[in-house]
């Protein structure tokens, strides 16, 4: 191997890495309700299609933020599967396809606890401006959801014997060195 071809192999580990952060940051932030880390994710003249909001981006960041707050008491976000794949034509291009799983948490109109759950693929495409990857338009593709009645005196441990998320900044993730 050459010179070359190593330090080309290197540039696609990082730029691979730095696209992976950009769909981390992303749950990061719909989970702890962050409208600013999510507009980080999208370039300024972004698509989104989320199946029920449908375009800008940062638009979507502002929209999916007061939604969450009002309809759900708490979320998680969780990303696997992720392929990324350069576009032939152009380096600064770049594919994803991530798997997602969203848990929402939320209260009904008479007090009892849901739990809805969704499956799909965020389908995205990425470009590096400026040095920075970013998403330039994502699609939500829907597999399958389901919702259920949860019944809280069924888990085994007393939830309150761990630390609490929260959905702002004072999560503990954003006290900790480097968040």
């Amino acid at each position: 191997m050459n010179d070359e071809s190593l330090r080309k192999q290197l540039q696609d580990v990082a730029d691979k890495q730095a696209i992976h952060d950009v769909i981390m940051r992303f749950s990061r932030g719909l989970d702890r309700l962050d409208e600013p880390l999510l507009k980080s994710c999208f370039h300024a003249d972004s698509y989104d299609d989320h199946g029920h909001f449908k375009g800008n981006g940062h638009d979507f960041a502002a929209f999916i933020v007061k939604s969450l707050r009002e309809r759900a008491n708490h979320t998680t976000h969780a990303v696997a599967n992720v392929l990324i794949e350069f576009d032939a034509a152009d380096r600064d291009v770049a594919h994803a396809e991530s798997y997602v799983t969203a848990y929402l948490r939320s209260t009904d109109e008479d007090g009892q606890e849901r739990l809805s759950f969704f499956a799909g693929r965020y389908v995205d495409r990425f470009a590096r401006r400026d040095g920075v990857w970013r998403i330039a338009s994502r699609v939500v593709v829907h597999d399958w959801s389901a919702a259920s009645v949860l019944d809280a005196s069924s888990f085994p441990i007393p939830a309150d014997v761990f630390t609490q998320g929260r959905r702002d900044k004072s999560d503990l993730v954003y006290q900790t060195e480097g968040a």
